[in-house]
């Protein structure tokens, strides 16, 4: 859905003058709160939400050395390095329609998904779901050039992963992921430990190194059920963590969100990525025990409610869990999506 009251772009306007982060490595998240706000027909709710959450932020930090097509192989996954970096695409999205520059970026960036807790690959996805739907207004653009920046300054690997043996389905392969050992520090201690995943999903879905036989749709339909299945698992284990947890699906779903954009060939290495990143933070974060799911698990839930109810809550980690439940849709998703109304504290 555009947005016809011009709130996303004064909105983003407003954020544009800050920087990805705050307190030295936390995210902002604001761009993909006030986005999924609009979205769900919350317009009138963004400025004050922004009013609220903009004394956490910082100024971007200042440019350094810039960053060219020559050196970006030195510059990348350096933090230093992030107001070059979104000046960097700042330029080349004012030269380059966003798609060529999403295109040629993309396969870059995706090895090192989970950097930054993947909340920059978040951003990304939230901002070309924005310019598919509607205008692509210059702050709208200017966002996406923001978002790959925010990415390419904190890139980095995961550690090498050997494969686990085969699993049948997204949710018995999240299910089967190994929780690592050490769970007291943050999340770049936690991804550290990380050794070996869950072989999903097969080859034969057309995900191996060449996408085979099945196809690109045979991607984005694993894909879905990534999403789906790890929205479902916050219901029962968001316990855990009910913060950190949110990036299981929505990390995923914003790779999901971004496939339209991009050509056919890079959908199966997006699947591979995005399945990395939801099981990476399963693994640092997920309870060792599965909850009930709490009633009414599968009650009649309106999806305009459901949000309205986010909204005011606030949180905005719950506001766009709550936006990848309801494209879930189902009654397993609602269900938790008001686990996270209840475990977040919320803002108002």
């Amino acid at each position: 859905m555009d947005d016809t009251t011009g709130t996303l772009d004064e909105a983003l306007e407003r954020i544009h003058v800050s920087g990805p982060e705050r307190d030295g490595w936390l995210s902002n998240h604001a761009p993909m709160a006030v986005e999924a706000l609009v979205r769900h027909g919350q317009a009138s709710a963004v400025h004050r939400w922004l009013d609220r959450y903009g004394p956490k932020l910082e100024e971007m930090p200042d440019t350094g050395s810039p960053v060219t097509a020559r050196n970006w192989h030195e510059a990348l996954g350096d933090p230093r390095r992030i107001a070059d970096w979104t000046a960097y695409f700042e330029r080349e999205t004012a030269d380059i329609p966003w798609r060529d520059v999403l295109t040629e970026w993309w396969p870059r960036l995706l090895p090192g998904i989970a950097a930054g807790a993947t909340h920059p690959a978040i951003r990304v996805g939230h901002s070309v779901r924005t310019l598919l739907a509607g205008e692509e207004s210059a702050p709208r653009v200017r966002e996406l050039a923001h978002a790959l920046g925010y990415w390419a300054a904190r890139h980095q690997p995961l550690p090498a992963l050997t494969p686990l043996g085969p699993a049948p389905s997204a949710a018995a392969a999240l299910n089967r992921v190994p929780l690592v050992p050490e769970r007291n520090g943050g999340v770049q201690d936690r991804f550290a430990q990380l050794t070996g995943f869950p072989d999903w999903p097969p080859p034969e879905q057309g995900t191996g190194p060449e996408p085979g036989p099945a196809g690109p749709e045979a991607a984005r339909a694993a894909l879905r059920e990534l999403v789906r299945a790890s929205t479902h698992r916050y219901a029962t284990h968001a316990h855990g963590d009910p913060i950190m947890l949110v990036h299981a699906a929505t990390a995923p779903n914003a790779v999901l969100r971004t496939l339209p954009a991009l050509p056919g060939e890079l959908w199966a290495p997006s699947l591979r990525a995005a399945w990395a990143a939801s099981a990476a933070v399963t693994a640092a974060y997920a309870p060792r025990e599965a909850a009930p799911v709490p009633a009414p698990a599968y009650g009649a839930t309106d999806a305009g409610e459901l949000f309205a109810r986010a909204a005011a809550h606030g949180d905005d980690h719950t506001i766009k869990f709550t936006d990848t439940a309801l494209d879930v849709g189902d009654a397993l998703a609602f269900s938790a999506a008001r686990r996270a109304i209840e475990l977040n504290p919320p803002v108002f």
